[in-house]
C-alpha cells in the first residue's frame, strides 16, 4: 500500500481543473502545499458546437440518417488529461517528480493512464478514483490520510 510520505507529489484532477500538491510532512499528519493550479476553459458542448447534426443517404433510397455531432466538451476533457500527462512527464524528466499519488475522477484517471509516459507511470505509487478538485485543502488532507496514511504495524 502506498504511503503519503514527505515529498510525495499529489495530482488532484477532473476534466477541467487540476491541483498539483506536495506533502511537506509525513504520512501520519499530512500537510499539503499547492505547487501549481491548472484550469481549462471548457464551455458546455452546446456553446462549442454550432452546426446542426449532419445527414447522409442510406443508399439508393431517399431515406436519410442523422450523424451524431462531435462532443467537443468531452474531447477537450481528454485533451486536458493529455496536457497533464505532458506536464508530469516534463517534471519526471527534470527530476522534480519522485513519488506521485493521483486522485482523479474515474474517467479522467482512465484518460491519464492511457496518455502518461512510462517514466511517469513508474513514479505512481497510488491512485484514488475520486473527484476532489472542488474540496478544501484540509478535507483533501483528511481523505488522503485515510487512504494513504501510515498504517499501524
Amino acid at each position: 500500500m502506498a504511503e503519503l510520505t514527505n515529498g510525495t507529489t499529489v495530482l488532484i484532477a477532473d476534466g477541467e481543473k487540476a491541483l498539483l500538491l506536495t506533502n511537506l510532512t509525513d504520512a501520519q499528519d499530512p500537510h499539503l502545499e499547492v505547487l501549481r493550479k491548472e484550469e481549462q476553459d471548457n464551455p458546455p458542448d452546446r456553446a462549442q458546437g454550432t452546426d446542426r447534426p449532419g445527414r447522409f443517404n442510406d443508399g439508393p433510397s431517399v431515406q436519410r440518417s442523422a450523424v451524431q455531432e462531435t462532443d467537443w466538451h468531452a474531447l477537450e476533457k481528454e485533451r486536458f488529461a493529455s496536457d497533464l500527462s505532458d506536464m508530469l512527464f516534463r517534471m519526471a524528466h527534470r527530476g522534480d517528480l519522485n513519488r506521485l499519488i493521483v486522485v482523479a475522477a474515474p474517467r479522467v484517471l482512465g484518460d491519464l493512464r492511457k496518455t502518461w509516459h512510462k517514466e511517469v507511470a513508474s513514479k505512481v505509487v497510488g491512485e484514488l478514483d475520486k473527484d476532489l478538485t472542488n474540496s478544501p485543502l484540509d478535507e483533501i488532507e483528511t481523505i488522503l490520510h485515510r487512504e494513504f496514511g501510515a498504517k499501524a504495524a
